[in-house]
């Protein structure tokens, strides 16, 4: 049996992917959406369960959608 990843983790790789993609260090991305580098780290990892207003947030310093991200992480 595969084990998936919880939906969570699937966002969490999804945002990596998106903020790698910026050419944007992970310290400098916290910085930009007026987070703790450790608290974004652990929502990348999925280990932290995102808030809509603060996936929000991250989104638009993305440059993308929400629903695009969640379509990333299906």
């Amino acid at each position: 049996m595969v084990k998936r990843n919880s939906l969570q983790e699937r966002i969490g790789a999804a945002l990596r992917s998106r903020r790698e993609k910026l050419d944007i260090s992970q310290e400098d991305f916290a910085e930009l959406v007026g987070m703790h580098r450790t608290y974004y780290s652990a929502i990348e990892r999925g280990l932290k369960n995102v808030r809509l207003e603060t996936l929000g947030r991250i989104c638009v310093a993305l440059r993308a959608r929400m629903w695009e991200v969640i379509k990333d992480a299906e």
